[in-house]
């Protein structure tokens, strides 16, 4: 075993393309999600499609410009993987396994797509070492398979959801939000993105446009608690209004079998029946209010991670 460092595998193969890699898991529900970015949108669709067609450890992955977005399982897999075909991979991911505060994802790559695996990646910022199985895992280009370990540090996705901060004469959730997240300079909390949420415009008592906000943070569980503290407090510190909802999710895939993801667009819900779905999820309300904002909050954080549709009204698609 052959063990280099980010600056190691500079020095070797000189700078390349990676610019972020980033871990977060759920191991109660046995899922990883990897962000990866480059400096080409080209070798990130490449990448992407490959390895959806490798299978291994990969469930799904979507393409934002030039980064990436991987769901992935927890353990080893076998994969799909040798020259490029209609049916075989040329880049997998293998593995996803938890060694204590740290991530080891597990992948193969042949000619162009090994030296993206064992040369590139290996040196994106957010990773600590990588691992060779041999000297010849170390020769890249041609015709070549290579294989890597690449150990990187362990973060948890934490999504907030944030709802009825403003009135109808004043304030804006999304800037009050993008504050917050702008202000957020804790110790192991990566602030990923935010996003707006089209709720229900029926609803009667409602402001303007009827929209919540989202926020996605990476983040170290030792920092989770002063995130949350920090959050709850800023918003609640800064909103103009007495009902304002914050949700707080913990995990991956929280949303994925509740029937609230079309409600909260299609129908006119109660505090009640949002609590009640929340604590189903386990979704926690960290506001102190108990008003109606809980209801868009958890529409919120819900949609938090669903793409561009978040922003439309229900079935809405570009």
């Amino acid at each position: 075993m052959i063990t280099l460092t980010p600056d190691d595998v500079k020095k070797r193969f000189g700078p390349l393309f990676s610019k972020k890699f980033l871990v977060m898991v759920d191991e109660k529900a046995g899922l990883a999600e990897i962000i990866e970015q480059c400096h080409a949108r080209g070798t990130i669709e490449w990448d992407a499609m490959n390895r959806r067609r490798a299978g291994g450890a990969v469930s799904t992955c979507a393409v934002e410009g030039s980064t990436m977005t991987i769901r992935a399982r927890l353990g080893q897999h076998t994969v799909n993987f040798g020259a490029a075909s209609d049916t075989i991979g040329g880049q997998a991911l293998a593995g996803v396994e938890v060694n204590g505060d740290e991530v080891i994802t597990s992948w193969a790559g042949i000619a162009g797509a090994g030296v993206g695996v064992a040369a590139c990646l290996p040196q994106a910022p957010g990773v600590i070492r990588s691992e060779y199985p041999s000297e010849d895992d170390l020769k890249v280009g041609g015709a070549r398979t290579n294989h890597v370990r690449i150990i990187s540090p362990k973060y948890e996705k934490i999504s907030f959801g944030i709802d009825d901060t403003d009135t109808k004469q004043e304030g804006a959730t999304w800037v009050m939000v993008l504050k917050c997240a702008e202000a957020c300079h804790i110790e192991g909390v990566e602030f990923l993105n935010m996003r707006l949420v089209q709720l229900n415009p029926a609803v009667p008592n409602k402001t303007t446009n009827c929209v919540g906000s989202a926020l996605n943070f990476a983040v170290r569980p030792g920092s989770i608690g002063a995130l949350r503290e920090f959050v709850c407090s800023f918003v609640e510190e800064h909103t103009f209004s007495k009902d304002t909802g914050i949700a707080f999710s913990r995990g991956i895939g929280t949303e994925k079998d509740s029937p609230f993801l079309k409600a909260i667009k299609t129908e006119i819900l109660t505090v009640g029946k949002a609590e009640q779905e929340a604590k189903r999820l386990g979704i926690e309300y960290l506001d102190h209010n108990g008003r109606k904002g809980r209801i868009g909050a958890l529409g919120a954080v819900l949609w938090a991670n669903r793409g561009i549709e978040a922003a439309g009204l229900y079935g809405e698609h570009l």
